[in-house]
């Protein structure tokens, strides 16, 4: 009969070995907000390649890209600004 896997160390053990309080909350969100940025720019440029080589002349693509850039934009730069009016 074959015997569940044991672990070799707890979640709670690795945890304990991370360095969680060494980097301030706030500079570790800045850095997340920076890697979803980039994942968000790359995505984008490929639906644009995409949109635009198989739109075939298609009327709305160019302000539809437009006003998607436009305001991923902005709410990018107003994350990353670190304000918090709206």
């Amino acid at each position: 009969m074959m015997q569940p896997l044991r672990p070799v160390s707890s979640p709670a053990a690795v945890l304990s070995q991370l360095p969680i309080g060494t980097i301030p909350i706030g500079l570790a969100l800045q850095y997340l907000l920076y890697a979803v940025f980039a994942f968000w720019a790359v995505y984008s440029i490929v639906i644009v390649y995409h949109w635009l080589k198989y739109s075939h002349d298609s009327r709305i693509a160019f302000p539809a890209i437009a006003l998607h850039l436009f305001l991923s934009v902005a709410l990018m730069a107003w994350a990353l600004s670190g304000t918090l009016l709206v």
